[in-house]
């Protein structure tokens, strides 16, 4: 009688979250480290027989130490762990598949330090996933998996995957086209607030996303042309169909931020008219207090000679000459300039 392994929350001892053993119906069975070992080590056992899926917490310390001592991966596997590119990349080495994936985390608050990173080892008969942080595609992945959804292959998982980080990125895409819209529409109404901040935001939110999730063509376009001998045709135009279909939703975020930039501009233009509206009027009005400043100085020096001293109208003389320089001052300060 057989029994589902359960494991425990997080990862087991070995560093394990979560394992699936896929047969031939493409169903996919939890198994817990141990089971895997013993099905990968099964003899006669060839691709057409199903393959494990095993995915590792690398927070865990016992994660990259059990996989080096259990499990047959290749070098550039655990050189990808520590390498300091993490662009998105699919590379053969060995024959098996090294893929780098960036992934959003599963709590994504629109920041840009809510991605991270996961590490991919795809062969005939494992498939490996690493990551640090949990993340949403890859979370999507084991839902559907334990929904039910069918694996033909190994490399039907990475394309699922691919699917899911697609369609994770085009929420994005729409969560951060609402956004926009309130901002323009606040912005149409002539309501700023803060909103110059937010767009700043997810303008580099945007940027970050398009460096990291942009797959590299170089190494795409190697492995989509001299594939490896156990990639079917079937599974082979799903990829490339599923990289087209990311490709788009690349774009669209290229559109979305030259969107933002736009709104920015608009936004810069308008507190620039402002600050020039603003700067008039306190000119004008330094211009228009000249001449009384200046008469009031000249005719407060407690010195002889003050003209009008004496005279009866003194004080109306006084207010004409100030209204008649006031009256010149305005005319320079609105007259319209000359083409």
């Amino acid at each position: 009688m057989s029994t589902t392994p359960t494991t425990p929350y997080g990862a087991d001892p070995s560093g394990l979250i979560c394992g699936f053993q896929f047969g031939a119906t493409g169903q996919g069975a939890p198994v817990d480290a141990q089971l895997a070992l013993q099905w990968l080590s099964q003899t006669g056992a060839d691709q057409h027989s199903g393959f494990v899926w095993l995915h590792f917490n690398l927070a865990h310390s016992a994660a990259e130490k059990w996989m080096r001592e259990h499990l047959t991966l290749s070098d550039q596997f655990y050189e990808s762990l520590r390498d300091g590119s993490r662009s998105t990349r699919v590379e053969l080495d060995d024959d098996m598949l090294v893929a780098v994936v960036n992934d959003v985390h599963y709590d994504f608050a629109f920041e840009p330090s809510d991605i991270s990173t996961l590490w991919l080892s795809v062969g005939p008969r494992l498939v490996v996933t690493a990551r640090l942080q949990p993340l949403r595609s890859i979370d999507r992945l084991r839902d559907a998996v334990k929904r039910g959804a069918a694996m033909g292959s190994s490399v039907e998982l990475l394309v699922h995957l691919m699917h899911d980080q697609g369609d994770v990125l085009v929420s994005i895409v729409r969560g951060t086209t609402q956004r926009v819209d309130e901002i323009e529409d606040n912005l149409l109404a002539g309501r700023l607030e803060k909103k110059r901040a937010d767009l700043g935001s997810l303008r580099r939110l945007l940027v970050r996303l398009q460096r990291l999730l942009a797959p590299e063509p170089a190494a795409l376009f190697r492995l989509l042309t001299k594939p490896p001998r156990w990639i079917v045709e079937d599974d082979l135009q799903e990829l490339r169909q599923s990289t087209e279909e990311f490709n788009v939703a690349l774009s669209d975020m290229a559109a979305l931020q030259e969107r933002i930039k736009l709104l920015q501009e608009e936004i810069a233009g308008r507190v620039a008219e402002a600050s020039n509206r603003t700067l008039f009027v306190l000119t004008v009005v330094t211009v228009l207090a000249l001449p009384i400043n200046i008469i009031a100085g000249l005719l407060g020096m407690n010195v002889g000679g003050i003209p009008f001293n004496e005279h009866p109208y003194g004080f109306w003389i006084v207010v004409a000459i100030i209204v008649t320089f006031t009256a010149i001052a305005a005319w320079l300060a609105f007259r319209k300039p000359r083409d």
